[in-house]
């Protein structure tokens, strides 16, 4: 299996909303203490790192868990340690995607006054009504 499946993989297992899945999480962060596992995200940090970012960066900003965000800490500052570089152009291209999608909802936003207020416009005449 190559570094970019397994993870990809391990990307869903470090952002966790549900308790039961808390202890996967926890699971999958001690990976980060095997110093082999270590080396291999070393030797692929430009595969690695992009993939696991956003997972990290929506832990750090906000985790429930405390053990899970300790962890998240720590290995966003491994990440950050062994290549500065690399970790701040995934950090840049994590704020272009959340600013794109707050744009995007914004844009649905916009659109579904705009909806609306022809909806209320018009009376709702010609409007077909769905269960």
């Amino acid at each position: 299996m190559s570094s970019k499946k397994i993870f990809s993989n391990l990307k869903g297992r470090t952002l966790v909303t549900h308790q039961r899945e808390q202890k996967v999480a926890e699971r999958t962060f001690f990976l980060w203490n095997n110093d082999h596992i270590v080396s291999l995200i070393a030797q692929n940090r430009d595969v690695i790192f992009p993939i696991i970012f956003e997972s990290l960066e929506k832990n750090i900003r906000g985790h429930w868990n405390q053990a899970v965000h300790g962890m998240t800490a720590n290995v966003r500052r491994m990440f950050l340690e062994m290549d500065a570089e690399l970790f701040e152009e995934c950090h840049r291209q994590y704020l272009e995607k959340e600013a794109r999608a707050q744009e995007l909802e914004e844009q649905r936003q916009l659109t579904w006054k705009r909806l609306e207020a022809v909806a209320a416009q018009t009376g709702g005449e010609d409007m077909v009504m769905v269960n």
